[in-house]
């Protein structure tokens, strides 16, 4: 590889080392709810007095007229969805008229009821404190129309289809004033705020623990995960549950009939606030858990200190039957240990891939220290085979075809020279380990993984090329075809470049996340180490060609050189020493990331 290769191959490797894939904000786009106008997302809706109101120029119309709506409050809100409808008939759920915008950069127009404009929402969650539309009388319009809204403040602060004013066609009486009604809150757990932080004290002999990393304290690391389980009660009718983390967002486990996400049951501590809501919920996949609740929850408490996330609550072991999604604790389960950001009481996807416990837990059985893993097996032999195919056999294979052609010139293996039949062997090997760790993640997602980001893509680019290479190798003309030789360098150079730079951007990916930044420094120097060497050889390579050059120059200094041997068996000890020094450090630098796998 050429040093114009090395440097963009390290600039490459800096660069997507420390590539981070950008967001999205919800696009008001939510016609899927124009009926029922609720927002789903995960909590209900508030029924506390509503801060924001409706208001219109107007309390009469006549069909035709273009009426102004106003929404607005004392603060802010991020979201909205605005309709018209007969206010006759409460029961119906069909859109009257449609609207005409004002300011279509923060509002837009949706279709209900198939009805193009008969609803207004918002664009995006940028902060708004006044929103002005138009409504359209229809010709058609009932005697008396009502505008409802639901607004959010933020994702797990809203109110749901608020009524606002009637306005009524001229003739029509208006109606009596109705009185307002307080509803009341459902009946939640009362939580409290922990004493003092967990200790790992009695782990083992009083309750069962799962740590991450193994035999942390909570009390003294604030960046400890933690679950311990302790049954309570005459009966053992009970169990105590501890989790403790970092206070980035929120902590969550779950019981799991297998070590996949699906049809499990979770609980859940979400920082909203300088507060912490406990909460219980079933997933039914990969999608955000499905009725929250505090049922079967009691003496919930928690804590928020000294960079930590701390909550504890009460379960029966068995509950009834109106909880359908809550599993019996007398049985055996996987534990997954889960932790995220949060904002708003909102969770987001994990950054990293949960801790799973290796064996299932019988959650009333006896007292034990669990172990776990956050790297399922068949990841990490994707990983580790892929860095040895890159990291050892190609970039010994591709070094060795770069700079040890001219070496053992009298010796043959197999019938071909030396260089040729370690390269191709070592080319094979590492073809092979590619083809078996690209297919590892397939089998693990049973499909394609939409938040790898460009890594998997990366790996398709890498396997196609290498597999490009012996194909083209078996039609070449011949093997010291200059035209051949150029172009399976070329491919080769590409391949390896692709090949680090996927290296890099897996090593960050939540299903198997190396320790950073040590997994990204080990690979910086692995990047350096290529270049150092390569570099080393060239110079070595060109001082050669330059003393060869001068002694044709001579016939004296030819004859001199032509008869000293010894120089050209110190460049082959030389060379065969940079070899084995080239080897031994890609072994080292290999290990170094095989033991983070190991450790995951």
């Amino acid at each position: 590889m050429s040093p114009v290769g090395l440097c963009c191959l390290l600039f490459l490797s800096v660069t997507v080392c420390n590539w981070v894939p950008a967001g999205c904000y919800a696009n008001g786009k939510v016609t899927k709810v124009c009926g029922s106008m609720k927002a789903h997302h995960g909590v209900p809706g508030q029924t506390s007095p509503n801060p924001y109101h409706l208001t219109t120029n107007t309390t009469v119309f006549s069909p035709g007229d273009h009426i102004q709506v106003i929404l607005s409050g004392p603060s802010y809100f991020k979201g909205f969805l605005l309709q018209a409808r007969d206010a006759a008939n409460k029961s119906s759920v069909s859109t009257v008229g449609t609207f005409t915008l004002t300011d279509p950069t923060k509002t837009q127009l949706l279709t209900c009821n198939k009805q193009q404009g008969s609803a207004v929402s918002h664009t995006s969650d940028a902060k708004q404190t006044q929103v002005i539309v138009i409504w359209n009388a229809p010709e058609d319009a009932p005697s008396e129309v009502q505008f409802f809204v639901t607004v959010l403040a933020h994702y797990r602060l809203f109110w749901v289809k608020q009524p606002g004013p009637i306005i009524c066609q001229h003739g029509v009486s208006p109606p009596p004033p109705q009185p307002t009604t307080t509803p009341t809150k459902a009946p939640t757990t009362t939580s409290s705020i922990l004493s003092g932080p967990f200790t790992a004290e009695g782990c083992g002999w009083e309750k069962s623990c799962l740590f991450d990393p193994p035999g942390c304290d909570p009390k003294e690391d604030p960046h400890c995960f933690f679950l311990s389980m302790t049954t309570e009660g005459p009966d053992r009718t009970s169990v105590i549950f501890e989790l403790s983390g970092p206070a980035e967002g929120y902590l969550s486990f779950a019981l799991s009939w297998d070590t996949w996400m699906g049809d499990d049951d979770v609980y859940m501590c979400v920082k909203d606030g300088n507060r912490v809501s406990v909460t219980a919920a079933f997933v039914s996949g990969r999608t955000h858990p499905e009725d929250e609740s505090q049922a079967g929850l009691s003496s919930v408490s928690w804590r928020l200190a000294d960079g930590a996330l701390q909550c504890r609550f009460n379960r029966p072991v068995k509950l009834s039957n109106q909880e359908p999604a809550r599993y019996d604790l007398d049985q055996e389960y996987f534990l997954f240990l889960a932790s995220g950001h949060a904002q708003y009481g909102k969770m987001w996807r994990h950054s990293r891939q949960p801790l799973i416990s290796t064996l299932r837990k019988r959650i009333t059985g006896p007292p034990e220290i669990l172990e776990g893993s956050r790297g399922p097996i068949i990841l990490k032999v994707h990983g580790a085979l892929m860095l040895v195919a890159w990291m050892l056999t190609g970039s010994v294979g591709i070094f060795i075809a770069s700079f040890y052609r001219t070496d053992w010139p009298n010796q043959t293996l197999f019938g071909k020279k030396v260089w040729f039949q370690v390269h191709r062997g070592l080319m094979m090997v590492t073809v092979s380990l590619t083809i078996v760790a690209f297919c590892l993640p397939f089998f693990y997602r049973r499909g394609w993984s939409e938040h790898a980001g460009v890594h998997p893509y990366l790996g398709c680019c890498v396997l196609a090329l290498a597999l490009i290479q012996p194909i083209v190798a078996a039609f070449r003309s011949s093997l010291d075809s200059h035209r051949y030789m150029w172009a399976h360098w070329g491919v080769g150079s590409v391949t390896e470049i692709m090949a680090v730079a996927a290296m890099f951007l897996g090593m960050h990916q939540s299903s198997l996340l190396l320790p950073s930044p040590w997994a990204t420094h080990v690979l910086i120097g692995y990047v350096t180490l290529q270049a150092s060497f390569r570099f080393l050889l060239l110079m070595l390579m060109h001082k050669h060609l330059y003393i060869k050059t001068s002694a044709l120059g001579s016939d004296d200094q030819q004859g001199i050189l032509s008869d000293q041997s010894q120089p050209g068996r110190w460049e082959t000890f030389i060379k065969s020493f940079i070899l084995a020094a080239f080897a031994l450090g890609n072994c080292g630098l290999l290990m170094a990331l095989l033991s983070f796998i190991a450790a995951i």
